[in-house]
């Protein structure tokens, strides 16, 4: 897959987090922006110009979590249909059923699996 018209905003604190999503991400020539937390990912979403395809959030952010950057996208009016997909590594089973019910349209597990990430990336974009 070669979609050099996407761009997706990457939420996440961790170097090596940040490292594995970039890498699959550049692999599939899509380019990338990346947040090390809510605030700066606020400033991405909120107060620049670029129009993201998807977000992808750690759940687990230094500053609000990725619960609350999730519900102020939805609250913006032209943010509020922009697909969230979350990471974490705090993995449960009702966690992921948690997470789809509250509007994150993906869920993932740390590490990510790049296959099944690739493949749930090309249905969602």
């Amino acid at each position: 897959m070669v979609q050099t018209d996407w761009r997706i905003l990457v939420v996440e604190d961790d170097p090596d987090g940040q490292e594995v999503v970039a890498t699959i991400l550049e692999h599939l020539n899509i380019p990338l922006d990346v947040a090390g937390n809510s605030t700066e990912a606020e400033q991405f979403l909120f107060n620049g110009s670029t129009r993201y395809n998807a977000v992808i959030i750690d759940l687990a952010l230094p500053d609000k979590d990725g619960w609350e950057l999730l519900a102020e996208i939805q609250s913006v009016p032209n943010r509020a249909n922009l697909p969230c997909i979350a990471v974490t590594a705090y993995h449960t089973s009702k966690l992921r059923e948690e997470a789809l019910k509250a509007g994150f349209v993906a869920y993932f597990a740390k590490p990510i699996d790049s296959t099944s990430f690739v493949r749930q990336l090309e249905a969602i974009l």
